[in-house]
């Protein structure tokens, strides 16, 4: 089995969708707690691995790599059996890739740009503009899952993977992702495939909440 280092935190969105992938195709993650509050990420040796300094990071024996997404194609091209979750087929692939940097810039994209000034950076209402964005952005992929299974082909996809994390993530402080019905079957369709989600991945996501609380986020709407 595969192992590499693996540079993260706990509750992460990113990091849990690496943790995910890494266990569908069998890759073991030696886990390295990064502490933010205490700065380890910018340390010298953090930074000689990863300039940009953030989580998640992996050493694969001196291949240094950040971006969860650009990780976890990685991990499917150089260590899964087959690459049914990343396929190597030009027009199946783009399509992952569409719904991977969809993620990145627009579903992720604004519930980050909503929720992260209010949670980490000191803001103290919440801007109803940017909330109109995130709604925007489950609009659109449930509008990708009309009459589908799955955000990226017949089958399940690293792009299902980083989805989850962001719906996860957005369920775990209470946006209604129920109000758009093919996201809520999708979600629930991806949580029964995803190996020990409830046990492995729910609690680590629940972490967004404590993180909300702490915040005294729901005060702020």
């Amino acid at each position: 089995m595969a192992s590499l280092d693996f540079y993260c935190m706990s509750g992460s969105p990113p990091c849990r969708t690496v943790s995910m992938v890494a266990a569908a195709i069998g890759v073991e993650l030696n886990k390295k707690f990064v502490n933010l509050d205490a700065d380890e990420h910018l340390k010298p040796e953090f930074l000689k691995m990863n300039p940009e300094h953030t989580v998640p990071t992996v050493d694969d024996n001196g291949f240094y790599l950040w971006e969860s997404r650009a990780i976890i194609g990685y991990l499917v091209d150089q260590y899964a059996k087959d690459d049914t979750l990343y396929p190597k087929d030009a027009k199946k692939r783009a399509l992952v890739n569409q719904r991977l940097f969809f993620d990145l810039s627009t579903l992720y994209g604004a519930f980050s740009d909503y929720y992260y000034p209010v949670m980490f950076y000191g803001a103290q209402k919440f801007d109803p503009e940017k909330f109109k964005k995130l709604e925007q952005a489950f609009e659109f992929l449930n509008t990708f899952l009309e009459g589908k299974e799955w955000v990226a082909g017949a089958s399940m996809t690293i792009a299902d993977y980083t989805i989850v994390s962001s719906v996860s993530a957005a369920d775990a402080v209470g946006f209604g992702y129920k109000r758009y019905p093919n996201v809520h079957a999708w979600f629930e369709r991806a949580k029964k495939a995803i190996k020990s989600y409830d046990e492995l991945y729910h609690p680590d996501a629940m972490m967004f909440k404590k993180w909300y609380d702490e915040a005294g986020a729901g005060d702020k709407k």
